[in-house]
């Protein structure tokens, strides 16, 4: 069977131009360095026009932060900055994604956990992590986190998800009446 580390091994040989004798663990690059290499080039040509990836140290891939700002919805005019670290056994498990910033939302905790179907490693449903996805879908999922995947039915905030509800009945009521006048 062929691996992509096997594939990459014998890719390598005769192209990195080492002397003999030199170790192989200083010139080795991790399997999940080079898909991010390509991924993340991929990420910056389809990013949503309301994301902005930055890498902090450009030599490190597997650690950036992502700022989401929706133009539409509840949301809407908000800045909601976002930090993803990339495991070294990517993409056999989902990126860790943390919200950094501090918001009312059925989706995320007070903590910035965030509940993302696609960031699960072991899903029931079927739509959790799978190695076939990238960072590209991370980010989009993000993104939609704030229009069309905005999940007020199964919430990781239940009092945020509540609250929303509570006050969509109310404001549904006073248009209503508004209407009637």
């Amino acid at each position: 069977m062929l691996t992509l580390a096997s594939k990459l091994k014998r890719d390598d040989g005769g192209k990195t131009g080492r002397a003999s004798g030199a170790s192989d663990s200083t010139h080795r690059v991790s399997i999940r360095d080079r898909l991010l290499t390509k991924e993340v080039a991929e990420l910056e040509a389809n990013l949503p026009s309301t994301c902005k990836a930055s890498f902090p140290d450009e030599d490190k891939l597997h650690h950036f932060q992502l700022a989401v700002s929706p133009d539409e919805g509840y949301y809407q005019s908000g800045r909601f900055q976002f930090e993803i670290d990339v495991p070294e056994a990517y993409n056999m498990v989902p990126p860790k994604v943390r919200c950094l910033t501090r918001i009312w939302h059925p989706n995320i905790t007070e903590n910035g956990e965030i509940c993302l179907s696609l960031l699960r490693e072991h899903s029931i449903d079927g739509t959790g992590w799978a190695p076939t996805r990238t960072l590209k879908d991370v980010v989009w999922g993000l993104n939609s986190l704030f229009t069309d995947l905005l999940n007020f039915d199964d919430p990781l905030n239940i009092d945020a998800a509540e609250h929303h509800l509570r006050d969509k009945v109310e404001l549904c009521v006073v248009q209503l009446s508004a209407f009637i006048r």
